[in-house]
């Protein structure tokens, strides 16, 4: 995976430094989450392994199953990574442009996972102590973990707080076995 990444980042970081000159990181985003949701298809897949479809028709083939979802230049980004063998990669340089493009935004989505649902007013708690703690603005989303025996559960990109009761009482079995 790590292996990917490395190869998808560069594709990444042109298709965001083009989009963010051309002040359309959302359009971008759009096409980009398109273009990896085709990616992933196994009829795509097929195409793309074929070792008897040019780089072009594999090009014109996704093209043409994404519609009107890719404009000129999301075409051209498409056939760029078709005449490099790169198509595959879309998955991943659709999360390495989202990153860029939250870091940018100075935003970040945060996953609550509870052992029960929060109300509105705990989320927007919950996201004003989170905003102030990680300095960006922060989107919530919640999700209801029967696993938890209680608290709480935060994942903000590669930060982890947990505030769960089972992870308490493993720091506490820690530290009374140190």
């Amino acid at each position: 995976m790590a292996e990917l990444s490395t190869v998808a980042r560069p594709y990444a970081k042109a298709a965001f430094e083009y989009a963010l000159a051309a002040g359309d990181l959302a359009g971008w985003s759009a096409q980009l989450s398109t273009a990896a949701a085709v990616a992933q298809q196994d009829a795509i897949k097929k195409v793309l392994a074929s070792p008897a479809m040019t780089t072009d028709l594999q090009a014109q083939t996704f093209i043409d199953v994404c519609g009107d979802a890719l404009n000129d230049k999301g075409q051209n980004f498409i056939r760029v990574l078709a005449k490099n063998k790169r198509l595959t990669l879309l998955p991943q340089i659709a999360v390495i442009f989202e990153a860029h493009k939250a870091a940018q935004e100075k935003s970040v989505d945060v996953e609550l996972s509870t052992a029960f649902e929060l109300d509105a007013g705990a989320q927007q708690s919950l996201a004003q102590a989170l905003s102030g703690k990680l300095q960006r603005e922060v989107k919530v989303t919640a999700v209801v973990d029967k696993e938890l025996l209680g608290g709480v559960l935060v994942r903000a990109g590669d930060l982890v707080i947990d505030g769960s009761v089972r992870g308490r009482l493993a720091k506490l079995a820690e530290a009374m076995n140190s």
